[in-house]
């Protein structure tokens, strides 16, 4: 294997999670309807806001990489919606499809060997790829164990199945 080939391997493996911090599949699994928007005492947030929170960064991370012309939401409004105790099931499931799609979408960066991860970005040229990659690989990870201590402090963690 090349160096190229394994550090690939090695982001890949890092956005999907499961080795030294939990992936979104498990972290997601199972919520409950009735967690979504419960808070604790003590954290400031909600699973939905985490959810929404983690699929408007890695959308804008994303964009920022593909469009030079995008323009990253305001902070820290843009990047963090209240939990809307009327959303269900239904919106849950779109916010995490859509972070999915995202998540996809950076794992096929990372696959595509055509794409230098190390290049400069011709529209800001102090950033690459693979530095985009592991700031969308970090800041999942931050979350989805914020979303954990939440999850365990709403007695519904670990997943049922």
């Amino acid at each position: 294997m090349t160096s190229d080939a394994v550090l690939r391997d090695h982001l890949l493996h890092l956005l999907a999670g499961g080795q030294a911090h939990a992936g979104p599949e498990e972290v997601f699994r199972d919520i409950p309807e009735a967690a979504m928007h419960r808070g604790v005492p003590g954290l400031p947030y909600t699973a939905w806001e985490q959810l929404e929170h983690l699929r408007i960064a890695q959308w804008d991370i994303l964009e920022f990489v593909r469009d030079p012309r995008h323009v990253s939401p305001d902070w820290p409004a843009g990047y963090w919606r209240a939990s809307e105790a009327g959303m269900g099931r239904a919106e849950w499931d779109a916010s995490l499809e859509a972070f999915r799609a995202d998540l996809e979408a950076v794992k096929a960066l990372v696959r595509d060997t055509a794409v230098d991860l190390t290049a400069p970005l011709p529209h800001a040229p102090t950033y690459t790829i693979l530095r985009e990659v592991l700031l969308v690989a970090d800041h999942n990870a931050h979350h989805l164990g914020q979303i954990i201590v939440l999850r365990r402090l709403l007695d519904c963690w670990p997943p049922a199945s």
